[in-house]
């Protein structure tokens, strides 16, 4: 009773964790498309909440990783306690949890490319413009340059949480 119940309020959390690293690059997705519809050219008040709504969600993304992290380390960990052993997983199992432990490396990847990299770089370029003045066009190139590589990042991103959760259904074949 003891080791379902612990194993059941791992697995729950660990899917709310999924679910939300899931969530982040979809509803982002959107966001940007949405903006998308306006063109490169800066719309301050517009650009504003997008980069708020964007840089925002970092914590988030990171608190989401970090519980996938602690819940996908503590279940195995769990069994262990429980049985005194490893559980052994299907051929099938274990390529999905590869695959799994891939793509949330890969998503770890891009999220530090673009937390660490681009998303500084656009806050040092929306500092420089106004909403009471035109920006400088070679500025705003730059701002439109990268707000596209992180958009790209962020679709890439998104496949890779699609095929975690794919993934982590096969985690039980063969059990």
């Amino acid at each position: 009773m003891l080791e379902n119940s612990v194993y059941s309020v791992l697995l729950a959390m660990h899917n709310i964790a999924l679910v939300g690293c899931a969530a982040a690059p979809f509803y982002n997705r959107a966001l940007v498309l949405k903006r998308g519809q306006y063109g490169p050219k800066l719309h301050y008040e517009l650009d504003k909440v997008v980069e708020d709504t964007l840089q925002g969600n970092v914590p988030y993304c990171i608190t989401f990783i970090v519980v996938l992290w602690i819940t996908g380390l503590s279940m195995p960990l769990a069994h262990y306690l429980f049985h005194g052993e490893i559980r052994v997983l299907h051929m099938v199992g274990n390529t999905a949890l590869t695959l799994k432990i891939l793509g949330i490396l890969g998503m770890m990847a891009i999220m530090f490319i673009i937390f660490f990299q681009i998303n500084p770089r656009l806050r040092e370029l929306f500092a420089t413009f106004s909403p009471q003045h035109e920006p400088d066009p070679a500025e705003e190139k730059k701002f439109f340059a990268l707000r596209a590589r992180r958009k790209y990042l962020c679709e890439i991103c998104l496949l890779f949480a699609i095929g975690i959760l794919v993934f982590s259904a096969f985690l039980g074949f063969g059990v």
